[in-house]
């Protein structure tokens, strides 16, 4: 049955996929999407897929197959997935709660990001308990412990994937710019290293890799728009942070510059560069089996 009913978050996953087809019996392999374009018909239908899919697992052997170990990497990305819709829902809580604020009295100012902080959501509740019990301030009131309850939810899920991260790979938290949450990020995202092949395979995988866009004798390449954005997001939190804060990387963006590349594109080139180091990282990770 197709997903694309579904929003992207909540599509099966590659572990979902597995798993049903295990319990029919019969064997899995992983077709990329320019892969399944060579062999399938035109139109759009499931059949159709499928088709191509059998195509693409007769015509390439070497296809990836599933792996041991597989499951663990699963439950790290419900976990990440869960992390991230609370946040989407807290942010939606807090654009509500501003409103109310605002229609309360628009005196009454709250800084950016302050209601991500329980000392600004207290000042917030304190304010509101002065202000006469109309229904507005009581929406308000429990916008504020909604706020409250999932800051804690929140929280208490960053501790649990940064000591998962740090026990899956602790030497990726030594990568300068790579955090506990975007080290869960990149795993949940990557999943067993022995996916890839080779570091280009992965940067491919993460939409990171440039693609050739030459015409005559203008030699140039471009962005991928494709591939794993998630992925590609986590690498570019870290590219950003190295820039800021990371001397080797630092030198490397102003000598891409120096070249005559763009910010941007000399950003790329460190993202790709990026992809190469998780990679070899990742590869020499003993405690990833």
């Amino acid at each position: 049955m197709g997903a694309r009913g579904l929003p992207p978050r909540h599509r099966r996953t590659w572990a979902d996929v597995v798993g049903c087809w295990r319990r029919a019996g019969a064997g899995a392999a992983e077709a990329d999407r320019i892969a399944r374009r060579t062999g399938r018909e035109r139109g759009k239908s499931d059949p159709i897929d499928a088709l191509a899919v059998a195509r693409v697992a007769l015509r390439e052997p070497d296809l990836p197959r599933p792996r041991p170990g597989e499951e663990r990497y699963r439950e790290l990305k419900l976990l990440v997935v869960y992390r991230d819709d609370l946040i989407d829902e807290r942010r939606r809580a807090q654009q509500r709660l501003r409103w109310h604020l605002h229609q309360i009295d628009a005196s009454f100012v709250v800084p950016a990001g302050a209601l991500d902080r329980a000392v600004w959501l207290e000042r917030v509740g304190r304010w509101l308990t002065r202000r006469p019990r109309v229904v507005q301030v009581r929406l308000a009131r429990d916008l504020v412990g909604r706020c409250r309850s999932l800051t804690r939810m929140i929280l208490e899920l960053d501790r649990e994937l940064e000591t998962l991260s740090g026990q899956m790979a602790p030497a990726l938290l030594e990568l300068p710019g790579c955090g506990g949450l975007t080290a869960a990020k990149l795993l949940a995202e990557i999943g067993p290293i022995e996916r890839f092949q080779t570091d280009a395979q992965l940067a491919r995988h993460g939409g990171v890799a440039p693609l050739q866009a030459s015409s005559g004798k203008n030699q140039r390449h471009r962005l991928d728009r494709g591939g794993n954005r998630q992925l590609n997001c986590a690498l570019h939190r870290i590219a950003i942070t190295q820039s800021r804060v990371h001397p080797p990387a630092r030198a490397y963006l102003e000598r891409k510059q120096a070249e005559g590349k763009s910010r941007r594109e000399a950003l790329r080139c460190l993202k790709r560069q990026l992809a190469r180091t998780v990679f070899n990282t990742l590869k020499n990770e003993p405690l990833l089996t």
